[in-house]
């Protein structure tokens, strides 16, 4: 297996963390697949211009983030933090399961993992 798979895998693998731990929590299945999409919310930045998109989308694709929000929701019993950062993580989790990453600033496609318009040539 190379590199790239692996990561791969252990990406999956912590979006199956994220599953289980939203449930766990008392989050449904459709519940975490509805909010699953939410972070996406993030690409709107792109309609003003590539600079505040990367900030936006990263912002909102933050694996340490998501951490902290949920160690805050722990800490403070709240349960929009926990869930939020559960979906945060998961949601960044399956981004890089399809090969997408934080994003540069000079171009959506320009992530820290590939090019995405490169990655099926």
């Amino acid at each position: 297996m190379n590199i790239k798979n692996a990561l791969k895998l252990e990406e999956f693998a912590m979006l199956i963390l994220g599953t289980l731990g939203f449930i766990y929590f008392g989050g449904t299945f459709i519940a975490f697949i509805i909010f699953l999409f939410a972070p996406d919310i993030g690409m709107i930045g792109y309609l003003i211009n590539p600079l505040i998109g990367a900030y936006s989308y990263n912002i909102t694709h933050n694996k340490g983030l998501a951490i902290l929000l949920f160690i805050l929701g722990m800490i403070l019993k709240t349960d929009v933090l926990i869930f939020t950062g559960i979906i945060i993580f998961s949601h960044s989790s399956l981004d890089r399961v399809l090969g997408y990453g934080l994003k540069h600033r000079n171009s959506f496609n320009n992530t820290h993992l590939e090019q995405i318009n490169n990655k099926h040539n």
